[in-house]
């Protein structure tokens, strides 16, 4: 070989030395996590070099994924230099961008935005552009990272992204005290403003509750930029009517409303839009419905809306439960038949459609409106409304019969019949999984959280226990296969065993870990033998019971000892057949196995005392020869007093001490059950009584625990009683969801008492209409099985009220929907125990008169008669407010049921 050939060899060889040592170089910088020095590295780098680079940097990347939560902070280093050295190495736009916004690589601080832009200065403007545009369309970056997306727009050239992400990351970039300043300055604004009304969501920064005169204000500054002919006023006017007509939650609508109503809009621009104007009031939020039906109302005042347009509009507003909605119109109807000619005969049968609401004062005024107007309409239309007056409450039944000539059938020839839910039957729970295959998509379902049936959870465990013992090397690699992804199925760093259930059992998943062997069988043990009693609040308290028959589950699963779970519901309430228990006990005794503690305590616990059975299955259980079949025999025939049970104190406000919350006025005693106490394990030893009283707030978050009420089906005042800190502290901080235990309690087996009934009280009196209705659904259940203390109730109510726990408007609602669905007379029956109370209190209950309307409701309906102390002297004030006059209507209505008791007295004797 010639020596220009051996020296052009050497010289590759030596380049290629150099950039494998600057490719070195690289990775070693990412590995340190020193992001701000990787663009001196990527200099370094050719196109070759770039791409060997991406290889190793793709490598690393799969690497630091999993790294465990110890080395959490050198992971985020990490994969900030990884962000701005993989943006440097890629060539396709596509790449790049995917590289960049990777999930795993999501910059939150904003700190390599700057160092990315300067590995991709060198790039071609259209292919920056292609980029931004796919970042755009990423939401978490283009809003997380706004300013990368921006400063890659304004380097290419290219269109502005119209993506909601960029439009978040946007609002909230020139959003502050200059405001109208930066949109003002932005070239982006006449682009991304008209797109904000086709977001699903109004991004946050628009819904502040600020003030028009606060910088921070958008429809404000949108209004000076219409002014100043920044910004289209027809498009903007044209955006907030299509957002606000597309409807939503009242937060998504503040926005385009405001906006409307500081542009204001014109003749033209309003009758133009009537069809908008009329959907807006039919549908949307009161806020939004009460803007169009103002509209609407000027265009009719202006004699451009229709009768036509007018019908339209009212019906669907005269259905609407706002009062003030109806009542106003109602106005809007009194003037335009008044105005209208001839308008009579389509107008009156719409107004008679508020025949049927709620409130009788509407009711009235209706049925005034249509008394005036009556004269006007021919022979059909007055069949029409003498038919639609049958809706009318029985206070106005003699006003109507006077102006239709008694040819209204109210059906008073009919006897009263009161309408209660279905005594709830009690549903078997089904068999467990027949095969191996069939038992691990149930414990999928359990253990992804697919289901909240308490019964389904039983049954997934017991299946599981059972397989273990039958089938138990298939059910290994079954559960493998299945749960190959489970957190717990990851090893250390180090390849060793890890600790994943330290502090929790996360439900059915640490009894599949243990079969798998990934538990340390000394956690376990510590577990079982350092268990928790009493937790910090009720609720805990209850899963800790869980969980301890969770771990002990798990001591078990691996030798397959148990052939299944002696607690596993018959029933769907969480109870156990007596017979079905005693055959169980019999099974484990013709195996010669001891039941395992927890197992055999939760069993006694959900045993259902009151069934028929029980006798004789104390017998049998007797006969059997076991230490076992005597506890189940002393425990179906104890006194009641060694029941589980709790009994609840409530301290009054004291003078000076200010006021006393609900939660911390509840307070438990547990009495004490020596059976309880010295043969249950320790995590159900605090049923068995505490040596002092204790009051147990509580701090967690309130979500539904569907297995706590399953730990005592067979106690209802016990279980009431551990719910109470949970519901006094949901209905003073207005949470959501916090009745979830009352349908379970309402369903339970046990006595019912004070505890039950506050908490169906408390329940009453929640924020949330959902919270409340589930509250009905318990009381009625609580009357239809004949446990319902009508009288504790209302007391209970009553005190509530008048301690400021339970508003007056939510009670009256949710005895309104009480009564909505045919309960009539008990809903009476409460509210005769709770009025008297109030009507007594020192200083005026606000809101008392619409409770004395549902009562004079219920009272007109069923034809209860009562005595309730307080009412006369009410009624007999002066004035016509809302209170005086529902305290009249109730007054009479009892004494007409009184009259009407008497008659039908007569008549039998």
């Amino acid at each position: 070989m010639s020596d220009g050939i051996d020296e052009a060899a050497l010289k590759a060889r030596l380049a290629a030395a150099r950039e494998g040592r600057a490719v070195t170089k690289l990775l070693i910088t990412v590995r340190a996590g020193r992001d701000e020095a990787v663009p001196g590295r990527l200099k370094e780098l050719g196109p070759g070099d770039r791409k060997t680079a991406l290889a190793e940097l793709k490598a690393l990347r799969t690497e630091v994924r999993g790294w465990g939560w110890a080395r959490w902070n050198e992971q985020t280093r990490v994969q900030r230099a990884l962000r701005v050295a993989g943006a440097g190495c890629h060539t396709g736009a596509a790449a790049a961008a995917a590289w960049i916004g990777g999930r795993d690589l999501n910059d939150w601080s904003r700190s390599t935005t700057d160092l990315v832009l300067d590995v991709l200065a060198d790039r071609e403007p259209a292919w920056l552009g292609d980029v931004a545009q796919r970042l755009a369309e990423r939401p978490a970056v283009a809003e997380g990272d706004y300013r990368l997306v921006h400063e890659l727009v304004l380097r290419s050239g290219c269109a502005v992204p119209t993506t909601d992400g960029y439009i978040l990351g946007w609002t909230g970039e020139v959003t502050g005290p200059r405001l109208l300043e930066q949109l003002r300055a932005d070239p982006q604004t006449p682009i991304l403003v008209p797109r904000i009304f086709d977001m699903i969501e109004t991004p946050d920064r628009l819904t502040w509750a600020a003030g028009p005169e606060s910088p921070t204000h958008w429809p404000t500054a949108l209004k000076a930029l219409v002014d100043e002919g920044v910004l289209d006023r027809a498009t903007l006017l044209d955006g907030c009517v299509a957002r606000l007509l597309r409807g939503g939650k009242p937060r998504d609508l503040r926005f385009p409303l405001a906006l409307l109503q500081l542009l204001g809009t014109d003749g033209e621009e309003r009758r133009g839009r009537t069809a908008e104007w009329i959907g807006m009031a039919a549908d949307a939020p009161s806020p939004v419905a009460a803007h169009a039906q103002e509209v609407l109302a000027g265009l009719a005042a202006e004699g451009s809306l229709s009768v036509q347009d007018l019908a339209e509009m009212s019906g669907p507003v005269l259905f609407r439960p706002e009062k003030k909605l109806v009542r106003a119109q109602l106005s809007l109807l009194a003037k335009e038949l008044r105005r209208r000619s001839g308008a009579a005969a389509d107008l009156l049968p719409l107004v008679a459609d508020a025949f049927g609401h709620e409130d009788t004062g509407i009711q009235e005024r209706a049925l005034k409106l249509v008394g005036r107007h009556l004269a006007e309409v021919d022979e059909h239309v007055r069949e029409e409304l003498s038919c639609a007056a049958a809706s009318l409450s029985p206070v106005h039944r003699q006003t109507a019969e006077e102006l239709f000539g008694g040819v209204t059938d109210f059906g008073d020839g009919l006897p009263y019949e009161e309408v209660l839910p279905p005594v709830p039957e009690l549903r078997p729970v089904r068999d467990p999984a027949g095969t191996v295959a069939e038992l691990v998509e149930d414990l999928v379902t359990v253990s992804k959280g697919r289901t909240t049936a308490p019964e389904e959870f039983e049954r997934a465990l017991d299946g599981l226990v059972r397989h273990a013992h039958l089938h138990r090397e298939e059910l290994k690699r079954a559960v493998a296969a299945a749960f190959a992804d489970a957190f717990w199925m990851r090893t250390s760093e180090d390849g060793g065993q890890r600790d994943p259930f330290g502090h929790h059992t996360y439900g059915v998943d640490v009894v599949l870990a243990a079969l798998l062997e990934m538990v340390r069988p000394s956690m376990i043990h510590g577990a079982l033998v350092h268990g928790h009693s009493f937790g910090s609040c009720a609720h805990q308290s209850l899963d800790r019971v869980v969980d301890a028959r969770l771990w002990e589950a798990a001591s078990v699963i691996g030798s397959g000892r148990l052939p299944f779970l002696l607690a596993t519901p018959t029933w769907h309430t969480g109870a156990i057949d007596p017979s079905v228990l005693v055959e169980r006990l019999r099974a484990y005794r013709d195996a010669r196995i001891e039941p395992a503690p927890a197992d055999l305590a939760q069993a006694l616990l959900r045993v259902h005392k009151s069934d028929p059975s029980a006798r004789g299955a104390a017998v049998a259980a007797a006969e059997l020869g076991t230490r076992a079949g005597e506890r189940l025999a002393d425990w179906l025939t104890a006194d009641p007093s060694l029941m589980p049970g709790m009994r609840f104190q409530t301290r009054g406000s004291e003078v000076g001490q200010g006021k006393w919350w609900l939660a911390d006025r509840i307070v438990l005693k547990i009495r004490e059950r020596r059976t309880v106490r010295e043969e249950f394990p320790q995590a159900f030893q605090w049923l068995g009584g505490a040596e002092s009283e204790v009051s147990h707030r509580c701090h967690h978050w309130i979500g539904e625990r569907v297995n706590g009420p399953a730990v005592l089906p067979d106690d209802r005042e016990t279980l009431a009683s551990l719910l109470l800190p949970v519901l006094a502290g949901g209905v003073e901080w207005d949470e959501r969801g916090v009745t979830w235990g009352l349908t379970a309690l309402a369903e339970a087996g046990g006595p019912v008492g004070p505890a039950t009934h506050l908490a169906v009280a408390i329940g009453l009196g929640c924020r949330h209409a959902e919270d409340r209705l589930t509250a009905v659904d318990a009381l009625l259940v609580l009357a239809a099985r004949g446990d319902l203390d009508a009288e504790c109730l209302g007391t209970t109510l009553a005190q509530l009220v008048g301690d400021g726990t339970v508003k007056v408007n939510r009670l009256a609602d949710a005895a309104r929907t009480a009564a909505a669905t045919g309960a009539c007379a008990t809903t009476w029956a409460v509210l005769a125990g709770t009025l008297p109370g109030l009507l007594a209190a020192e200083k005026p209950v606000r809101g008392l008169g619409e409770l004395l309307a549902v009562g004079a409701d219920c009272v007109e309906r069923c034809g209860a008669t009562a005595e309730v102390g307080g009412l006369d002297a009410v009624a007999e004030r002066g004035g016509s407010s809302q209170f005086v006059m529902q305290a009249r209507r109730l007054r009479k209505a009892l004494h007409q049921s009184a009259l009407q008791a008497d008659q039908d007295a007569t008549q039998l004797v």
